[in-house]
């Protein structure tokens, strides 16, 4: 990810420093080195407002100021934060309040009296990085809404596919890695041979229901060997000695990784159609 240099020179500053001489000096070195979008004020209370409205990208802020002193201003800017990173470049001749901005919350600091390419330096350096910063945002949330839309898509499509395969046939069903029913439609339970006690009220298999076993077993051991299977047979006979003919078909289900996750499929009375 890169900026050009343009992105950089467009970016607005803010310049607060209770001193005229400074606030025109640090004017014309930025003017010098091409920036086209700064600002200024002598007033520190004005310092939230004026960053809540216009969102700058770096504030060149004097700690000593009467009245409300930098550290006040940057506990102020840390309460009114639209993002939790805080733009500030410290103004001091005090060594010792340079580390104490950096605890409150400030990214660097430039000493007085002003070494001009120290200032340029550090100038440009904060605002390459607070740029990234916020082009990489910008871009997390764009991948962030691709997947939303991304999501929404599939989910769409598999209610088509659900849709569809309904019409199609008479039971849709989806099996878990652990062969338990996730979904179903129609008397797919019974058709798969397995029981489900909160389904089919029963977690024994009696022969009396009429399935072929010989079929039943042909297809639980498809399953286990996680193959798909097409318009395989079942039959059964009712309890007045006719009968019934289903097909079902289904297929494996593996996720990115090409692991089981479980099986989907439908069901069909032949008989029925």
């Amino acid at each position: 990810m890169r900026l050009l240099p343009a992105e950089i020179t467009a970016a607005k500053i803010l310049i607060v420093d209770d001193q005229e001489s400074n606030v025109l000096l640090l004017t014309q070195l930025l003017r010098e080195a091409g920036y086209t979008s700064s600002s200024s004020t002598m007033n520190p209370d004005e310092v939230c407002g004026l960053h809540r409205k216009e969102e700058f990208d770096l504030i060149l802020l004097d700690l000593q100021m009467p009245g409300m002193d930098g550290f006040q201003v940057i506990a102020g800017l840390k309460t009114s934060l639209l993002d939790d990173y805080l733009p500030v470049l410290v103004i001091t001749a005090q060594p010792g309040h340079k580390l104490r901005a950096l605890h409150a919350g400030a990214k660097d600091f430039i000493s007085k009296p002003f070494d001009l390419v120290e200032v340029r330096t550090r100038i440009h350096n904060m605002l390459e990085v607070r740029l990234l910063y916020r082009k990489l945002a910008s871009y997390n949330a764009l991948l962030e809404q691709t997947v939303l839309e991304r999501t929404a898509e599939l989910r769409e499509s598999e209610a088509r596919f659900r849709s569809l395969t309904e019409l199609a046939s008479d039971w849709y069903w989806e099996q878990d890695e652990e062969m338990n029913f996730v979904k179903v439609s129609g008397p797919v339970l019974e058709m798969l041979g397995i029981r489900v006690p909160p389904l089919a009220g029963s977690s024994a298999h009696s022969s009396a229901d009429g399935w072929d076993e010989v079929q039943r077993v042909a297809l639980q051991e498809i399953i286990s060997a996680r193959k798909p299977f097409l318009n395989f047979r079942f039959d059964r006979t009712r309890p007045d000695g006719s009968k019934q003919e289903f097909q079902v078909s289904g297929e494996p289900m593996f996720n990115h990784t090409s692991r089981f996750v479980g099986y989907r499929g439908i069901g069909m009375e032949l008989g029925g159609r």
